[in-house]
């Protein structure tokens, strides 16, 4: 058996499409990290994600500050596999 992979999900431009990715790997016994790039856009179709991540454990954090470029590159490095959406 293969170890778990250290997956990062950027929600950057189409940031309820990512939550709902993010959402999906977690069937995977993989670790699952999101990154939201900027602000986070309220509404019914991020709710339900958010919900969903909240209840699978999912750690969310935001760059929005002025290091979010260095933050992001940490992150970057300490996965397995990176998605941007």
């Amino acid at each position: 058996m293969t170890d778990p992979k250290r997956i990062l999900m950027v929600a950057a431009r189409n940031k309820a499409e990512a939550l709902r990715m993010a959402a999906g790997l977690t069937l995977l016994d993989d670790r699952i990290e999101v990154a939201v790039w900027g602000a986070m856009p309220s509404g019914p179709a991020i709710d339900e994600q958010l919900q969903a991540l909240d209840f699978a454990d999912v750690p969310l954090s935001s760059l929005a500050d002025a290091d979010r470029v260095k933050q992001l590159a940490a992150r970057i490095l300490d996965s397995d596999v990176v998605y941007c959406v």
